[in-house]
Formats: structure tokens, sequence, C-alpha cells
């Protein structure tokens, strides 16, 4: 038996595991090694020493955690998933320049089929070829002989702390650099391929440890509804939820392009210097329908109710209609409606729904509500597919195409400048009819209603600025176009006399700086409803309120 251990093609698994461990740290953290030549940093013998020393470092922990997993049934599906991680990691971080962390993969998994094959090209292919799907073929095919367990739980243990001096003896002599770029380039660590992906999977999976997800706590349980007086109309409020908003491509704050020319007959309100909760829809959504605000919202060890819980509560009707991937669990109590199961010639070619889609049937909805709490005012959330990338191109009919040559890839790295912005911007400018048809079907609606509509993004967009496409960073080191969105408020007439709010004293406070933090607070003060919670320095609308 101890010679069939050294049968010729017979491999000790610690071979197969420094292989791919090399390849790993090489071959699939090209991204990483593109990173560092951009800083400047392998320009010199001193930075070629440093990278070599990282490289170490990145193999080694990599043997280090796989030596652990070096069992008959654990061994090769181990190494075949961070083979098949790391290719997929590798093509997102070089192609569109984003990072993995637990935020990216927290919208990976929540992450619909539509989102998920505007992604595919046939660039992807060949890299998860090349560096997943060759090599993951290879370890399958490779023989490996473990031994007995006694003797495989001994050299496991072995490997695995050697490894680990190893990796400790490259960290000691490179500390110096090492810490300096980790320090000063905070993306470095999050492109070390799949270690960033193996640490969020962690980070991810041991959520629970940190955040009881069973228990959601109630709020606002005093909160009541301003009573409607007789012959007097209740409120209806759109909150429109937008998608992929970069405020600084609106042509209402100053872009150079007429983006926004229907909105720009309407007597509109826009703060120009509005900032996100986060640089995801799974981390923005819930934030900003959150009383807690971002600091504590991050922090939180449960669950709580969220802002429309609480305009339910109140006693007014409350709806979700969802032209995007979910509500993120901020609708999970109250009535809503998912446009993917609607079907429409014009507005869901290819099953997908342009969100011209969030108006059609809307009187019927609102009539199907309860009529006692409809009495009392109703609030309907719109949230739109926008401008989700990187298919911007589909995120406008024809008609609205008013910039060209548009991008209709989703390589977007292979598309010009001008073309990826045009097509980004022609999805502003259907936005721009989405939100001023809102506004034209509110206005047929005064009869019965005083009605009012709120527009914000989620998170805003690179567009290519220093090589970086799409959105996700880490918000510590996102660029502001990222975390900076558009917030646009229309009131009726009836609507600014229940509010005691005018649209002209919004318009002077355009440029003051607001966050997501204080949507909550503004939203329930445009309703009037009245709760302990409700903070009045954080509502953007009183300040411009006579009381």
């Amino acid at each position: 038996m101890k010679l069939k251990r050294f049968l010729p093609g017979r491999q000790h698994p610690v071979w197969l595991i420094a292989a791919v461990s090399l390849w790993l740290a090489t071959v699939a953290n090209l991204p990483l090694w593109v990173e560092l030549g951009r800083l400047g940093m392998l320009g010199t013998a001193a930075g070629i020493s440093f990278a070599g020393a990282l490289g170490v470092m990145i193999m080694a922990a990599l043997m280090a955690l796989t030596s652990l997993l070096a069992w008959r049934w654990t061994l090769k599906p181990a190494l075949l998933a961070m083979l098949m991680c790391a290719a997929f990691g590798a093509y997102f971080m070089l192609d569109y320049h984003v990072v993995i962390d637990a935020g990216m993969l927290t919208n990976v998994l929540q992450t619909d089929v539509h989102e998920a094959s505007a992604l595919l090209s046939p660039r992807l292919a060949a890299m998860v070829l090349a560096l997943g799907l060759v090599p993951a073929i290879a370890v399958w095919r490779t023989p490996v002989d473990y031994g007995r367990w006694p003797g495989r739980l001994a050299q496991n243990l072995l490997a695995g702390v050697a490894a680990f001096a190893l990796l400790l003896v490259a960290a000691m002599a490179s500390f110096q650099p090492l810490a300096s770029t980790m320090r000063n380039h905070k993306q470095v660590r999050y492109l070390i391929n799949p270690l960033n992906a193996v640490y969020a999977a962690g980070w991810v999976a041991t959520s629970p440890l940190r955040r009881n997800e069973s228990v959601t706590e109630p709020i606002g349980q005093d909160a009541r509804a301003a009573a409607v007086a007789p012959g007097k109309r209740p409120p209806l409020l759109v909150l429109m939820l937008g998608e992929t908003g970069r405020s600084g491509n609106f042509g209402l704050n100053g872009y150079a392009r007429d983006t926004t020319p229907e909105l720009a007959r309407e007597n509109v309100a826009s703060f120009r210097n509005a900032w996100s909760c986060g640089t995801s829809t799974a981390a923005s959504v819930p934030c900003m329908f959150s009383h807690l605000g971002k600091e504590a919202f991050e922090a939180r060890n449960h669950n709580y109710e969220g802002l429309l819980d609480v305009v339910q509560r109140s006693g007014m009707a409350v709806l979700w209609l969802d032209n995007q991937s979910g509500c993120k669990g901020t609708c999970g109590r109250i009535p809503h409606i998912d446009t993917a199961r609607l079907q429409h010639p014009q507005l869901c070619p290819g099953g997908e729904c342009l969100d011209g889609i969030l108006l059609e049937g809307i009187d019927a909805r609102i009539a199907a509500l309860p009529p006692e709490r409809r009495a009392l005012g109703v609030v309907i959330v719109m949230h739109q597919m926008g401008s989700h990338g990187p298919a911007y191109a589909q995120r406008s009919p024809g008609e609205y195409k008013r910039f060209m040559p548009e991008c209709t890839g989703n390589n977007l790295q292979d598309c010009s400048r001008e073309s990826l912005v045009n097509a980004y911007d022609n999805s502003i400018a259907y936005t721009d009819h989405v939100l001023a048809s809102t506004i034209g079907w509110l206005k047929a609606r005064r009869a019965d209603y005083d009605t009012a509509m709120v527009y914000v993004a989620d998170h805003g967009e690179s567009l290519g600025e220093n090589n970086l496409y799409l959105h996700g960073l880490p918000y510590a080191i996102a660029p502001d176009v990222q975390k900076r969105v558009p917030w646009i408020t229309w009131l009726s007439a009836g609507y600014e006399q229940r509010a005691a709010v005018t649209t002209e004293c919004l318009k002077g406070t355009r440029d003051a700086e607001i966050t997501h933090d204080n949507y909550f607070h503004s939203v329930l003060g445009l309703l009037g409803i009245q709760t302990r919670l409700y903070q009045r320095k954080l509502d953007v609308y009183a300040g411009c309120a006579s009381l």
C-alpha cells in the first residue's frame, strides 16, 4: 500500500494545492497586478520585490486555507469553486473595475435573471474558460493519493502550518510597503483574488451571528395620519424610487445636455447636493427607508420596520410597484406588485419592462386598496429600472434616444466614451419622460386628491471615469458619481397648501447638502404623519414650511 502512493500519475495533495494556489496567485490576479502597475508600484526594483512578496503571501494564504480541506470529498470541489470564482471575479474586476466585497456579493445573490443576463458576453465566456474551466478540468482529471485518514490529518495540519509560516515571513519581509499600500490604496485589498470572495462569503454567511435576522422590531406604533376635514382632499404621494441616477447628468442640475426637457416645463424643485446611503440597491434602499440613518443602520444588531410600515400603521393606504429586482425587504408587509408578471407588447419587449409600465392600470390598483385607508391618503412607491447598467441602451425606447451614437453592448470598455455617455443620457431622458408622465397623471387626479411626487435615486454610477464602470464600490473608496444622487420634488397647488410648503422656497435651497438620512423624516413631514420617530431637523421640507 505504501508503494501505491508513489505510482506514476498519482499526486500528493500538496502538489495539486500548490499548483492551483500558484495559478490563482499569479494569472488569476491579473486585475491586482494591473492596478499596482497603474499606481506606479511596479516600475522599480523595490516595487517588483514587493509584488513578488505579495504574490507569495497570496499563494501561502490559499495553500493554508485549502490544506485544511485536503480530503477525498472536499479538496477538488473546493479547488474548482475557487478557480471558477476567481475567473468570474477577474473578469468583472478587470473589465468593469469593480471590487469584490460583502456588499458586491450581496448584490450578486439578490440579482435576478434579467440583470444577470445583461452581464453575459463572449469576453466573459472566454475569460471564464481560460482562467477557470480549463484549469478546473485539469484539476478534476488529476489522480490524487489521499492515503489513510490519520496520516492525511497530520499532513493537512503540517501543510497548513507551513503555509501560514511562509505567509508570516513574506508579510514581515514586506511589512512597510504592504502597510503603506493597504493604508493609502484601500481598493487593493478588495482585488486579491479569490480571497476577496472567500472573505466576503464568510462575512455574509456569518451575518446572522452579528445581526438577528429573525427579529424585526415594530416602529412608529404611535403613528397617526392627519385627519381629512369634510370637503377637503386626502393626499396622494408618489415616491418614485430611481435606479442608478447620476445627479450630474440631469439637465435640471446644470448638466450641459438637456436631458430633462419635460421636467423643466413642470414646476419642480431639484436638490443638487444629495448623497446616497450606499453604492448599490441592496445597501441603499433598506437604509433610505429606515429611521436609523446610515451609521446606525449599518451597526444595527437586528432589523426594524421601515418608513412604509409607519405610513401604513398611520392608517393610510400604501402600495409598492416594482420594475426592478425586488424591494430588498422594504415592502414585505405592505401590498406590492412585480411588473415582471405583467405582459405588455410595447412596454415589456423581451419580458423586461420599460418604466412606463408603472403607470399602466394604476387607477384600478388604487381603487382596489381599502377605501377607509384611501380616505386618509395614498402613498405609491414606484421602483424604477431607471438607468441600470451595463445595458443602458435597453432602458430607453427609440423615440427617446436623443444622443447618438449609442453604446449597445455590455462590454462598456469596448465602447467609446461618447457612445457610453450617450446611452446613459438616453436612459435619463426616458426617466424624465416617466417622471413628467407621472406628474401629468397626478394633475388629472387633483379633483380627488392633493397630489405630489418625490423622486430620489438609490445610488449613482461610474461611466468610465478613472477607468471605473457601474457601481457598488465600498462607500469609503467609491467616487462621488456613485454616491451623489438626484432628488426632485413636485407639489400640486393643493399639496403646497396642505403641507404649507412652497416650491419656490425649495428651489432656493437646491444646493443644501442632504442625504438619504433625510428621506424617512422628509416623507413623514410631507404626509403630516404624527409620530415620536419624526425629527423635524432631518426633514428637508421643514425649512420651507410655514408653521
